[in-house]
């Protein structure tokens, strides 16, 4: 033993600190840590290396090695189908002759949303494994040299592609000797990729969706929370939708939403991802070979799809959303008593070219919007706060001018004398009107053909609109075939003020309508400008009567109070949705929870609606809120769930979609026990709904 050191012996203390060093350096130079992973290639975003499972190898041994990255807070990167954006990392090895490196083997990916896009990728620290063979040449005592050049991309807000050059060498030792720091890591990649499922798979894709069906003995269902496919081919699913859940006893189903330009397949492969109610994930491999959808978008021929918008769009004109046009064709219909065939034919085809035209109009701009990526169908412009302002002040100017408030529509610019003037304008823009009007209300028939219309060609689209449109527009249309008929109307006469003076009632209340529907939407602060705005078109009317009589400022007036209103326009477009808009957190819609309740097995009824769809507001007040069809929900244990989409929700316009419709009011009844839902018709009577609930059990 050594004598302890003692004060002012400074030989003795340098060289014991000597001796502690050199024992240091030693360890760290024998340490297998550094010699099972390369120098890092570093930034403020990532750190990236070479690293391998072991830190001596044995001759002929396989060697476990990967790319590891550590991503700083915020960064993620790309699986191997990096979804909406971005590249996979990839990897090129310089090896000496006779060994060979496979390719990454993919942990199962996230789901990273960015904005309206969903990309498949990673945070954090990942590790890309695979497998290297070394030469069968090599001895103990040899060294091997790994070299790689790697790419990969990391994204936050931006993407920054990034690169590294990497080498390690490996001693070759007869019994090898793992680095247990990377085998730690190797294990936890190795739990983190995909298992082979050892269940049966089959798929179906169609036009718009699709369908994967497992078979066979299922994980533990009753805590199974979310289900998710990523499938390793581009442009097969749409990243961003949801993929509904349907469990069934040794059978789990995904419905799949696909985009309009989606990829062709005769297998359908890529990773399950399964999470429980905790939070943990279980990853599968699946491999489907695909067929034909059954039951899918309807692939009804083309002529039963025109005849089905034909009659949707005539009984379109029963809806009450319609009424308020009613009053305009009404006026329209009694300034013909006894005209002359020539003009009942004039005014007849001007009304029937309007409707085409708004009609061809509002289908062209849908298959814009939806080329470029936004997801839209009927009635969607009504999910924008600044239309209903729009529309709720046109309405009112409408009112105004049938009250006599003023005689032009100069002043209103658009609209406002529709019902009083005459000759084929007036006529022309009452039914674009009329299609404005209509969107908020979705008749039999028209589901079926509007939801087949944007899985088909833009001319076959734009067919089955004006199909639509002609509907709508054929009892007025009529009058042109038949000009005869208009004779039988009544005189012109002094009764006509009287009755034009009382239609305009139905347009108040179109007008108050519209401003309850702006409340659901804006809230108190969007109310509050649609009043201010309505004050100004009253001002506007007044301001143009005054015009009429002769003051010259009265046109300026009434103009500038027009630029007034629409300048709150912009306004309302940013107001925040008033907090109590969406449902119940108890009653609100979510794919999960129609998962949760079917595996609790319960009936689930699911209420797809908007504050401006009349009508779903009619079907709630005079079916679904009945005592008789609340007592057959209480009866049979059946769970109901809203799903509100005055503002246009993605999830649930997604779900429209899946079911082959394009607007509100959507009801489904979704059996117990998990299985596809049951689609109801979108007007609704108790019997319909009584005999669904016995259907699903």
């Amino acid at each position: 033993m050594s004598a302890p050191l003692r004060r002012g012996d400074p030989p003795a203390l340098y060289a014991a600190v000597l001796r502690v060093l050199a024992l240091l350096l030693a360890l760290l130079a024998a340490s297998p840590a550094r010699a099972a992973e390369s120098e890092a290639v570093r930034s403020p975003r990532a750190t990236v290396s070479l690293i391998t499972e072991l830190a001596e190898i044995r001759p002929g041994e396989r060697i476990a090695a990967g790319l590891l990255l550590r991503l700083a807070p915020g960064w993620h990167t790309y699986w191997r189908n990096p979804g909406d954006a971005g590249a996979p990392a990839e990897i090129t090895f310089t090896l000496p002759p006779g060994a060979n490196a496979t390719g990454f083997d993919w942990p199962a990916p996230q789901r990273l949303p960015q904005g309206p896009l969903v990309s498949f990728g990673f945070t954090g620290e990942v590790l890309l494994p695979l497998f290297i063979t070394p030469p069968a040449s090599l001895a103990p005592g040899d060294r091997l040299r790994l070299e790689a050049d790697a790419t990969w991309l990391v994204c936050a807000e931006i993407c920054v592609p990034e690169e590294g050059r990497f080498r390690l060498d490996l001693p070759v030792t007869p019994s090898g000797a793992l680095d247990q720091a990377q085998a730690a890591r190797f294990a936890r990649a190795r739990a983190a990729l995909p298992q082979p499922a050892g269940w049966s798979a089959e798929a179906s894709l169609g036009p718009g969706k699709g369908r994967l069906v497992l078979a066979g003995e299922m994980p533990a269902t009753g805590t199974l929370q979310q289900a998710f496919f990523f499938p390793t081919e581009q442009g097969l699913i749409d990243n961003a939708a949801l993929q509904p859940l349907h469990l069934a006893p040794k059978r789990l189903t995904l419905d799949l939403a696909r985009p309009a330009d989606a990829a062709t397949a005769s297998r359908l492969e890529g990773v399950l991802v399964l999470t429980d109610q905790g939070g943990a994930r279980a990853a599968y491999t699946i491999a489907a070979p695909v067929s034909a959808l059954a039951g899918g978008t309807p692939e009804a021929p083309l002529p039963l799809l025109l005849l089905s918008a034909l009659l949707g769009g005539l009984l379109l004109n029963l809806m009450p959303c319609v009424f308020p046009v009613l009053a305009m064709k009404a006026m329209a219909m009694a300034r013909l008593g006894g005209a002359g065939a020539a003009a009942v034919r004039a005014e007849a085809a001007a009304y029937t070219l309007g409707v085409l035209t708004s009609m061809l109009a509002l289908a062209g701009a849908i298959l814009a919007m939806r080329g470029a990526g936004q997801a839209v169908g009927w009635g969607f412009q009504l999910t924008a706060p600044s239309f209903v302002a729009a529309l709720c002040w046109l309405m009112l100017g409408v009112a105004l001018n049938l009250s006599g408030v003023f005689r032009l529509g100069a002043a209103l610019g658009i609209g406002g004398d529709l019902a009083a003037r005459g000759g084929a304008l007036g006529s022309f823009a009452t039914g674009a009107l009329a299609v404005l009007v209509a969107t908020p209300c979705t008749a039999p028939f028209m589901a079926a053909a509007i939801g087949a219309a944007f899985s088909l060609p833009p001319a076959a689209t734009l067919a089955i609109f004006a199909a639509l449109g002609l509907g709508l527009a054929l009892p007025y249309g009529l009058l042109g075939v038949f000009p005869g008929v208009a004779r039988r109307l009544p005189r012109p006469g002094a009764w006509m003020e009287w009755l034009r003076q009382a239609l305009a009632f139905p347009m108040y209340a179109a007008a108050a309508w519209l401003a309850w529907v702006l409340a659901q939407q804006s809230g108190p602060d969007g109310l509050g400008l649609l009043l201010i705005g309505g004050v100004l078109i009253g001002f506007a009317a007044w301001a143009a009567r005054l015009g009429e009589a002769g003051v010259g400022a009265g046109r300026w007036l009434a103009g500038a109070a027009l630029v007034a209103a629409l300048a709150l326009l912009p306004i309302l477009a940013r107001s925040p949705p008033p907090v109590t808009m969406a449902p119940t957190v108890a009653a609100a819609w979510s794919a999960e929870r129609v998962a949760a309740l079917q595996a609790a097995g319960k009936p689930v009824f699911v209420n797809l609606t908007a504050a401006w769809c009349i009508t779903c507001k009619l079907n709630e007040r005079l079916v679904l809120r009945t005592a008789a069809v609340q007592a057959a929900f209480a009866r049979h244990g059946v769970a109901t769930l809203t799903g509100d989409w005055t503002q246009g929700d993605p999830a649930i316009g997604a779900l429209l979609r899946e079911n082959g419709r394009e607007g509100v009011p959507l009801y489904l009844l979704y059996p117990a026990g998990g299985g596809s839902p049951q689609l109801l018709p979108q007007v609704l009577t108790e019997g319909i709904i009584r005999r669904a609930i016995g259907e699903a059990g």
